[in-house]
Order: structure tokens, then C-alpha cells, then sequence
């Protein structure tokens, strides 16, 4: 397995300069086409997730729905999505945050999760955290039973981990 994961991380396609001048953006989809990437990624999370009762897997907009959605599937969870202003039709919770270039806000709906659910929050990139800080504090408005939090990609250097919620298990697959 650690061959085929060494391969997929490989095939990340680095994109200078987007979406802004100084950023190096991680493009997945190089690796999301090859067959063999895919399959590997999802049996690696499943894997990880099998056996800690996970009820639903909350995926952030927009790369978090991509696998967030197989691996719920493979989980027998359901799936939650984090969107961006104007995309959720009921009412929602929200909490804005910065980013690496920017700022934005999140939601999420007010009936998406309750006090019994087990939840994988997952998203594919953990920058600088403003993104998985406040998609921890949405979830904190719920009292879930528990909290994983899983990324395809860390990148280490910008130390986003160091915002998270340390009462939550945090993986990434892959660190660069």
C-alpha cells in the first residue's frame, strides 16, 4: 500500500501562481483521473474509518465532497456537505474565517447532525486551518458524540494543524 500512496502523492500536479500570485496551488485532479489513485485513496481512508462508527462524513465545498462522498458511501454514513454563502436552501449556521488569500464564511444546515451522530470531517487540503477551524466550530454547535478530522493533504510548513481543536483525532494522508 505505502508504494501505491508514494505514487498517488507523486502524481499531485503543483499549479504556480494560482489562485494568486505566490500560492502553489495542489491540483488532485491528476491524481483523482488515474483509476488506480482513486481506488488506493478511498481503501486507505475506509480503512482508517471502518471501525470508528461513523454516522455521517461532512465534506467542505469543494474538493471535500469528491471523496468525502465515496468514503461516506463506503462508510454506510450519510453525507453532509460545508458550503459557501448562498448554496444551502434552509436555514444554517455559518462562521467566517481567513484564508491564505482571502476571506470567506461557511454553512452549514441547522438539521445536517445531532447529539448521536459520529462525524468525519474531511477535506482534501490543511493549509494555514482557518477553513477546518471554522468548519470544527460549526460542528461544535451540534454536541456530536465525537469529531475525526481527515485531509487528503497537509502542508506542513504552514503549521494549520496548530489551530485545530486538540480534542479531535487529525490525520492527513499525505505532507508536504
Amino acid at each position: 500500500m505505502e508504494v501505491r500512496l508514494q505514487e498517488a502523492k507523486d502524481s499531485i500536479r503543483d499549479v504556480i501562481d494560482f489562485p494568486k500570485t505566490g500560492i502553489v496551488f495542489k491540483d488532485i485532479t491528476t491524481m483523482l483521473k488515474d483509476d488506480k489513485h482513486l481506488a488506493t485513496l478511498v481503501d486507505t481512508l475506509y480503512n482508517q474509518y471502518k471501525d470508528k462508527g461513523i454516522t455521517k462524513v461532512v465534506g467542505l465545498e469543494s474538493r471535500g465532497f469528491i471523496l468525502g462522498t465515496v468514503l461516506a458511501y463506503r462508510l454506510g454514513a450519510g453525507f453532509v456537505p460545508v458550503r459557501k454563502p448562498g448554496k444551502l436552501p434552509s436555514p444554517t449556521f455559518s462562521e467566517k474565517y481567513s484564508l491564505e488569500y482571502g476571506e470567506d464564511e461557511i454553512f452549514i444546515h441547522q438539521d445536517a447532525l445531532n447529539s448521536d451522530d459520529v462525524v468525519l470531517l474531511h477535506d482534501d487540503l490543511l493549509a494555514t486551518g482557518g477553513t477546518a477551524k471554522a468548519s470544527i466550530d460549526l460542528l461544535s454547535r451540534f454536541n456530536l458524540k465525537n469529531v475525526f478530522v481527515n485531509f487528503l493533504i497537509e502542508l506542513d510548513f504552514l503549521k494549520g494543524r496548530d489551530k485545530l481543536a486538540t480534542q479531535y483525532e487529525v490525520d492527513s494522508v499525505f505532507h508536504f
